[in-house]
């Protein structure tokens, strides 16, 4: 089963599927960093939409409204109190917001990656309110696939293999194209989070490509073939 999520959440991903009796192969697309966070300004509520958001902010008692369960999560163990989710999408999160907030009490502050938000940013602004973007990770592609991974691929022992977001999916067939690796996908199961995700999956001949219900990591993992 081939992980391509980021670190840390590829760990804990590969901790799952290890439970379900199938082994774990990471390759994370990409890496994630921290920027250094200016001051945040008073605002009524803080956005977060990825848990790499919430793992770069320091606690506060301001409202905290994730993208989903476990962005909720991980603000949670951050240290965070007032933290609600919605249902693990951009659309989702602007939807809450703006059904149980009001523009007139204040600002908001979006917490997101470096070139990330901008779906958020005008469904909010749209809505009336006045939001704040503060880019508090950057996302770099991986160069290359992990030296592990690529041996597994090339033996064919890779059945499954899971994409959370469109552009690590767009990052991972580079890096297999680049390593002559891609012609493997006839034998994989890809296993998208989203509809987006597949599309971006659509240049290689995957065996199939599996769309998950909702978007979020355990209707992906209900679709892998167990053992």
């Amino acid at each position: 089963m081939l992980v391509t999520r980021p670190e840390p959440g590829a760990a804990e991903t590969a901790r799952r599927i290890l439970a379900l009796g199938l082994e774990p192969v990471l390759a994370p697309a990409l890496v994630l960093r921290s920027l250094p966070v200016a001051p945040m300004p008073p605002v009524q509520a803080i956005l977060l939409p990825s848990r790499a958001s919430a793992r770069a902010l320091s606690p506060s008692d301001t409202s905290i409204w994730a993208v989903g369960e476990a962005t909720a999560e991980e603000a949670r163990r951050r240290g965070f109190r007032q933290v609600r989710a919605a249902d693990g999408d951009a659309a989702s999160l602007a939807a809450a917001v703006a059904a149980a907030l009001d523009p007139a009490s204040g600002p908001l502050l979006l917490a997101s990656g470096q070139g990330y938000g901008r779906d958020l940013l005008a469904a909010l602004r749209a809505a009336g309110f006045r939001v704040i973007r503060r880019a508090v990770y950057a996302a770099g592609d991986a160069e290359a696939l992990p030296e592990k991974a690529r041996e597994a691929l090339a033996a064919g022992r890779v059945g499954q293999a899971l994409f959370f977001s469109p552009r690590s999916a767009s990052c991972i067939l580079r890096l297999l194209e680049g390593a002559g690796l891609a012609s493997r996908a006839a034998g994989i199961s890809a296993i998208a989070i989203s509809p987006r995700v597949a599309a971006v999956l659509s240049p290689l001949p995957w065996r199939e490509v599996l769309v998950a219900a909702r978007p979020h990591q355990d209707p992906m993992l209900e679709l892998l073939r167990r053992p």
